[in-house]
């Protein structure tokens, strides 16, 4: 028996609204019901899509016309709590891309809503749909512990990308709103609770609102003992002097992400580059009798892993199959709030110039 398809509005026509129309364009299983977004990216997106979809400047006029049964949200973050509980009210099950809102305290009202109403809520943590991440977060598990966990994404921003960037920190630090991802990453690779973090923000351009930053560093420590740190800097000023870093080690060895093409000179804005890997180099601490290494260190070459359009693709068939198999997200939406709440935490550290205990 054909199963119905998802009536779906997609919400925020840019770089990810865009990735995800073009899965739920090519997917079975989903019906796009309307594009909406403020300005002329919807206009765009449709075009790309070959035309034909209804398109809307106002979110709640396009919920009254079209009546779908799932919404999907990639707007700015400062809208996501308010979109994602009117959607869920109305009875939609939602996407929605991190972070889940812009406080943590609306992102606990978010999972409410959907508890409260038994409706599906994913939130966009790409990295958690990448089977090379996957394969970087296992490896990891063989390092014992505790683990060092160094990550960082430096973005040279110009253009249309520095406009994103600045839209963005109206409402949230790069620390935030990219941090949660590799915040989320750590807390997989050390299985341990964090307990207190530290960090540090410094503002190098007058054009982001006074209480602002566009560089952080942030450190976490765990129950375990294991540490990491992230940093994000965005902006024409940013430099791409190793710009993309993502390694751990612990007492039996290291991994680390070696993207020698994504990682190159002119990469760092780039949303394609930002979920590449390529490869990954594992490397055993294990010492023979003659204290030389036992083993020659192994490259795991990752480069048929799938592009970000790919990947948002593998994010939508999870949401569909979230749907339609009623598969319990009470330890996702849970996940997602944790990365926010040290994110935030991380933030309040820069704000008082002091640890925070988590």
């Amino acid at each position: 028996m054909t199963q119905k398809s998802v009536k779906i509005l997609v919400v925020g026509c840019g770089n990810m609204g865009a990735s995800h129309a073009l899965a739920y364009h090519q997917l079975d299983g989903y019906e796009i019901v309307g594009l909406v977004s403020g300005g002329k990216t919807k206009e765009v997106l449709n075009e790309k899509l070959g035309g034909g979809y209804a398109l809307y400047d106002d979110f709640y006029k396009a919920m009254d016309a079209t009546k779908p049964d799932a919404v999907s949200i990639s707007t700015y973050p400062d809208t996501h709590e308010t979109f994602a509980i009117e959607a869920i009210e109305r009875g939609c099950d939602i996407f929605v891309e991190k972070p889940l809102a812009d406080t943590v305290e609306g992102a606990r009202r978010v999972v409410n809503a959907a508890a409260k109403h038994k409706k599906k809520l994913v939130v966009g943590y790409i990295l958690r749909h990448h089977p090379s991440w996957e394969n970087f977060i296992s490896v990891s598990h063989k390092l014992g512990k505790p683990l060092v966990m160094r990550m960082n994404l430096n973005q040279q921003s110009e253009g249309k990308m520095w406009t994103l960037h600045r839209n963005l920190m109206k409402s949230l630090s790069p620390i935030v709103d990219c941090g949660v991802h590799y915040i989320d990453v750590m807390c997989q690779m050390t299985r341990s609770k964090p307990v207190q973090v530290y960090a540090i923000g410094a503002r190098l351009t007058e054009e982001i609102p006074e209480g602002n930053y566009n560089y952080g560093n942030l450190q976490i420590r765990f129950e375990d003992g294991s540490v990491g740190w992230y940093e994000a800097g965005w902006g024409p000023m940013v430099s791409e002097t190793a710009f993309f870093v993502k390694d751990v080690f612990g007492p039996e060895g290291s991994v680390s992400i070696v993207a020698k093409e994504a990682g190159g000179s002119g990469k760092s804005d780039s949303i394609e580059a930002h979920t590449k890997t390529e490869s990954l180099l594992y490397h055993r601490s294990e010492l023979d009798e003659n204290e030389k290494f036992a083993h020659e260190d192994e490259w795991i070459d990752l480069t048929d892993e799938p592009d970000h359009n790919g990947l948002c693709k593998r994010e939508q068939e999870y949401f569909l199959k979230a749907i339609r198999e009623d598969i319990d997200l009470t330890d996702h939406m849970e996940d997602a709030v944790n990365s926010l709440r040290i994110a935030f935490a991380c933030d309040e550290s820069v704000r008082t110039g002091k640890v925070v205990h988590l």
